[in-house]
This record gives C-alpha cells, structure tokens and sequence, in this order.
C-alpha cells in the first residue's frame, strides 16, 4: 500500500516498542500483557483504544486474524500456518498479523492490514513463496537465486471457462484463481445518483465498497494486463427549492484507488454522446432560460473510459510477445478502421428492465483493442451481460458477476440470442442455467 512503512516484511519488532510507555507515547496499540489477556478473557473481544479513536475498519484483534485467514486460504495455505498475536501501529495505520509454524512457533512473516480499508497489503505481506520456503525449511538464497535466473518463456494459460456468477463481485472474485483474467471491462454502479442506486450509507462507504472491487481484481488480473471502467461524475439532485444539487467528481477519486492499488494510468478516452443526450439531466436549462451568468452549467455529454494497466517492470510488447497462443494474437490483429483519437462518438442505449445500460459497441471496441481471441473477459458489475455478450461476439471468454437476481435473469433469458447452443457450456453459479432445449444447434 503506497505510503506504508519502508520496513522489509519479516523484520521483528521488539515487544518493548509496542507497549504504552508511562510517558504517553503511543508507539502501538497492546495495552494488556499478552499472557494476562489469554487467561483472564479468552472469549472477550477487546477493543483497541487506538483502533477505536482512529475509526479504524479493523478494530478487533479476531478481525485482523480472520482477514489473515482469508488470505492464507486463497494461497492454500490456511492448514500449514498458525498465528502470533496480532498488533495494530497507528504510525502507519496498519494490523500487522504474525505467522508463525504450527508445530514451533517460530515465525515466518506476517500479513499486513490496512487498518482504514481492511485490505491486505500486497507490497508489505510476506509473499506465499517465502512462506513456503519457510515452512518447507529450504536455503533462501539459494531458492532466490533460482527464481531469480527463471526465464519466464510466456504468460500462464487460463483455463476458466465462461461463467456467470450470481453475488456480491468483492466475494465472489476471492474464489477465482490468481491471474486467470486477461481483461477487466465494467461500469460500476452510480453512487445514489437515482432511486435505483441508493445503496449506500455515505460517498465515502462507496468508495471503500469500489477499492475493495479493485484490490480483488487486482489479484485475478494477469500480469501488465489492462482494467478498463467507464464512470463519470454524478448528480444528486436537490430535494426541495432551498437546496442546490450536488455534483460529485467520482473519475479522480477512482483514479486515486486505481492508483493506490498497484495500477499505473494509461489513457483517459471520452465515450461522447450526441448533443440532445445530456439534457435528461436537467442541467444547463436554468441558463438556456433566462441566460444570466453565474448560472451556466455545461450539458453533459461524454463519460470517461479510463485504461489502467496492471503494475509490471515489463513493457507491453512482452505481454504480446509471451502470449501462450501466438496463433490468437495474429488471428487478433485490428484490421480496417479503428479509432485514431480519444473521443469515440457513440449512441447511448437503452433497456426497459435496466436503467443505465452502456452500448454494446463501447464494448466492443474495447474489447477488441485490449485483448486477444480466446482471451478471458471480466466484468464484476455485469448488469445485463452487455460484457459478455461483446466478448462472445469477438471470440473471447467471459466471465460475468452480477449481484441482482432480476438482472441475471436478463442474462439468462437473452444469451441464447447472442451465444446460441454455446449457452449450455456457460458455468452458472449461485443460480440455474437457462434452458436451451428449444435453441438450435
């Protein structure tokens, strides 16, 4: 996590730094003899004082242990490691959780929490490979040596097949496998700029609900691959004539968890709408009324596309150049026109069982230029499949996550129409396949 300590991994930290010095320094967070803690209330959560002044998201010590074991079981890991006593640092506003040998208890690293946001952070976390050295009792100089002089002859294969998956994205993505997605392309929900969309409690409460997405996505997204999302600012109207509505600029703060989250910024490119769109907002017809000034406000036309790509020390040509089917990336080629500039004109489209729908072609195109044939397609908002739908169409694999049920249903119902008799190999889970008796071979 960008701005954490610069502090290697594994190195310990004395049990005298971490107590409460009578001076009131406040260098950590254990307030109790460890020992005394244990004994005295086994079954008693403790709140940390520092924790709970904070407003940390983790509080607890048995929060901070099952966020580790969360992440131990997504590196299979969660049957070989013990823990130590979790702790919290409020210099850096991190859990840090030891790991420790089952049978020695001797440790072996630790994982770190971000205390603010409950996510792990990679760049601090003692990696799986160490942890395995570790546990297996192997020379790590020499096994860093080995991985070091590894020539990493191509790209792994992803074998995941087409799914669509009924649930909550920022769980479901901790079942799929490491790196087995080749593009990430989705439009997220509007935070509360509609009935539909009030769901949540706060701007800030949405933003921690999109970093979460995008921490996970980050861990399922193949190497220097891209992660496309099409977002814009949003509206809140006013709810009486005594308000004024409120604009909330949502692209910069993602692009800030984009950011923070181990993606470097690639391309911001403008979907631009024909000019009579913008005016269902409402915005711009005080002005085009009366015509005083001060009371100009621009009618929206355009969204935001923006292309982030997976952090790498690798150029872009490697990733083409190490593709484990070299057949697909000539078969990929982009052949006739192609857009030559940032602004890609567009209609809108519509759904009557949908409100905010994106146009196929939009993805389409990004499809088409950010992936190769057969490659695995990505969407945690699915909607009503529109994601999937442009992949099949260009010969790539989709994988579809969609939390509401009247919205998989659309998926289900349409995807005959748009995938034929390869809808009876499609993997649901968490809801049935849709019935293809009646589609033709």
């Amino acid at each position: 996590m960008a701005g954490r300590t610069k502090n290697g991994n594994d190195k310990a930290v004395s049990r005298d730094s971490l107590s409460v010095k009578a001076q009131g320094r406040r260098s950590c967070v254990l307030l109790e003899d460890p020992s005394a803690y244990i004994v005295k209330t086994p079954r008693k959560q403790r709140n940390s004082t520092v924790a709970a002044s904070r407003k940390y998201a983790v509080k607890l010590v048995s929060e901070a242990k099952n966020i580790a074991i969360g992440w131990l079981k997504i590196c299979n890991l969660e049957n070989a490691v013990g823990f130590g006593l979790p702790e919290v640092d409020d210099r850096y506003h991190i859990w840090r959780v030891p790991l420790v040998k089952l049978e020695t208890k001797e440790r072996i690293g630790e994982v770190v929490i971000d205390a603010y946001t409950s996510l792990v952070s990679a760049s601090e976390t003692t990696v799986p490979a160490v942890l395995e050295t570790r546990l297996l009792g192997r020379n790590e100089a020499k096994q860093s040596a080995r991985n070091g002089n590894t020539d990493v002859t191509q790209m792994p294969v992803s074998f995941v097949r087409n799914t669509v998956i009924l649930g909550d994205s920022e769980q479901a993505l901790l079942d799929i496998p490491s790196q087995c997605v080749d593009l990430i392309f989705t439009s997220p929900p509007y935070y509360n700029a509609r009935p539909e969309y009030e769901d949540y409690l706060s701007y800030e409460s949405y933003l921690m609900k999109m970093r979460r997405i995008i921490h996970n996505c980050h861990r399922v997204l193949s190497e220097g691959r891209f992660f496309v999302i099409n977002i814009s600012p949003v509206l809140i109207r006013r709810s009486n004539r005594n308000e004024a509505s409120k604009r909330i600029a949502v692209p910069f703060d993602i692009h800030r968890i984009f950011v923070e989250e181990g993606f470097d910024f690639i391309d911001d490119i403008h979907w631009v709408k024909p000019e009579g769109a913008g005016w269902a907002t409402g915005r711009g017809r005080r002005f085009a009324a009366d015509r005083q000034p001060l009371q100009y406000k621009a009618v929206p036309v355009t969204e935001y596309v923006l292309v982030y790509r997976k952090h790498t020390d690798k150029l872009i040509d490697w990733n083409i150049r190490k593709h484990p089917d070299q057949q697909a990336v000539k078969n990929s080629k982009i052949i006739g026109e192609y857009e030559t500039t940032n602004l890609w004109r567009i209609h809108p489209a519509f759904h009557s069982e949908h409100p905010a729908v994106f146009p196929v072609e939009l993805a389409k195109k990004v499809v088409r230029y950010y992936s190769f044939k057969n490659d695995v397609v990505l969407d945690p908002f699915a909607g009503t499949g529109t994601t999937g739908r442009a992949a099949a169409t260009l010969s790539r694999r989709f994988v579809l996550m969609e939390n509401e049920m009247k919205y998989i249903e659309i998926i289900r119902k349409e995807m005959p129409d748009w995938f034929g008799a390869a809808t009876k190999d499609v993997l649901f889970v968490g809801c049935q396949p849709p019935d293809t008796s009646s589609v033709l071979l």
